[in-house]
């Protein structure tokens, strides 16, 4: 069962790591390049205080985004800020949705994220415990995949397993390593099923698109091709 009330105490711990982190950080490393391709560091502190701002509206029952280009602009208008001022804004847009989720109200409710993807409110505070973890490893200032709470990792698997269940491009496949396993893929009546193991934040990395399997072994076919999240 989904504990949001904990998961936003862990958002919480999460932001506040990351912005410790990103307090040592200066006006010109701010704007050097992050490990996302085309975005620097600001671009990636402007986007997690515009997530924040776009999870409060999920949690109103508001669009999460105006439209898909108001979003990229928000993000490429803020990017270019002085760190005092980036630090400020995911301070305070943190704050705000922390408030949205003490509000009372039904936490069974599905809303409405992106694309017309749908969850349970529950479940918000575990996506931007998502956002708050993996920007912090992409801002590529020491946070590591490896440094990641053990609890988070196993999670986050569980969470995109689940996603790419299904999927058409993506093969039957089991995911372990060594001591929990997770299935994904699209399973059809007597397909063979690759399996991948590593460590558990490897499986992670390459899962959420932030390591190329590097360091994973695979057995029963070539490692599968993830589409982009």
């Amino acid at each position: 069962m989904i504990d949001h009330v904990r998961d936003l105490a862990s958002v919480r711990d999460a932001t506040e790591r990351l912005l410790s982190a990103a307090a040592k950080l200066d006006n010109v490393s701010v704007a050097e390049p992050s490990r996302l391709p085309g975005w620097s560091r600001g671009h990636v502190l402007a986007h997690l205080a515009r997530n924040a701002d776009a999870l409060v509206n999920v949690l109103e029952g508001r669009p999460m985004y105006a439209s898909g280009d108001a979003r990229d602009n928000d993000i490429e208008r803020d990017a270019p800020r002085a760190l005092d001022v980036q630090l400020t804004d995911v301070r305070e847009s943190a704050a705000r949705f922390q408030e949205a989720g003490a509000a009372p109200a039904d936490w069974s409710r599905t809303v409405e994220l992106r694309n017309g993807v749908t969850d349970s409110a529950a479940r918000v505070p575990f996506r931007r415990w998502i956002e708050v973890e993996l920007h912090h490893v992409d801002l590529g200032i020491g946070y590591e995949l490896e440094d990641l709470p053990e609890e988070f990792v196993a999670r986050e698997i569980d969470f995109l397993a689940d996603r790419f269940s299904g999927h058409p491009e993506v093969p039957a496949t089991r995911v372990t390593d060594g001591t929990r396993a997770w299935s994904t893929g699209r399973v059809t009546e007597g397909s063979p099923e690759v399996t991948v193991t590593g460590t558990a934040p490897a499986l992670l990395g390459w899962l959420a698109g932030r390591r190329d399997g590097a360091g994973l072994s695979v057995d029963g076919g070539p490692l599968p091709g993830l589409p982009p999240l």
